[in-house]
This record gives structure tokens, sequence and C-alpha cells, in this order.
């Protein structure tokens, strides 16, 4: 039973994790939108969310890249996943590909599905909470 309940929670958390990361990276661009040869990025949440909870669905599982690097003792944070230019549909002649109007509605979208997140781990811990008080 419990592992069903961290499973539940640590996908939500991953997931609480790379929402708040996209909401940084678009933020990025909503602030650099007069930046002269700023290029917009976005992170796909989908392919992060996959690629940090695996295959299996399991904890995220670090890679050392080098020698030097710390051994992971345990899993980690929630993967970023990779941040990547978006297509331009129309640059500005300055050379900055942030369109407002994309990055508004990207914004308002990653904040719904945050809020949504939000709102189903606080569902989890009522309903654990009442669990345990009866």
């Amino acid at each position: 039973m419990l592992s069903k309940i961290d499973n539940d929670l640590a996908f939500v958390q991953t997931a609480l994790n790379i929402r708040a990361r996209r909401q940084e990276v678009l933020a990025a661009n909503i602030a650099n939108s007069d930046t002269p040869n700023y290029k917009a990025r976005d992170l796909d949440f989908s392919s992060a969310l996959s690629s940090a909870m695996g295959a299996s669905g399991g904890a995220l599982k670090l890679t050392r890249t080098s020698g030097m690097h710390i051994a992971a003792s345990g899993a980690g944070s929630a993967s970023n996943g990779e941040i990547k230019y978006r297509s331009s549909v129309q640059p500005s002649l300055d050379g900055n590909t942030v369109d407002m109007d994309v990055e508004r509605a990207n914004f308002t979208e990653n904040s719904i599905h945050y809020q949504f997140l939000l709102d189903r781990a606080t569902s989890t811990f009522k309903t654990l909470g009442m669990a345990i008080a009866n």
C-alpha cells in the first residue's frame, strides 16, 4: 500500500519539479523579449517526465559523465529535461525569436497544469489524513 502512495507522490513531485523548471524557462523568454538575438527556448514536458521517471516509472537514474563526479547515493532531483530552442514563426529584425502571444499562452497553460498537480498532492495528503484519523 505504501509503495503505491510513494509512487504516486514521487510522480507528482517529479512532475512539479519539471513544470517549475519549464515555468522558469518561459519566464526567461518573456523577460528577454526585447533582447537582440535572444532565441526563445522551451522544455518538452512529456519527454522530460518520461526521462525522469524511466521506462519502468521508477526513480530517476543519475549518470556519471566524468570520474570526478560524486557517486550518486540514491535518487536525485527531477530531471530538468533538455532545453531546446523553439522554432520561430517570424523573428524580429534584431534576431529575437520570442513571440509574446506564444509565451503568454504557454506560461498560462503550464501554470494551470502546475496548479492541478498541487491540487492532486493536496488531495492525496487529505485522504491520508482522513485514513489516519479514522
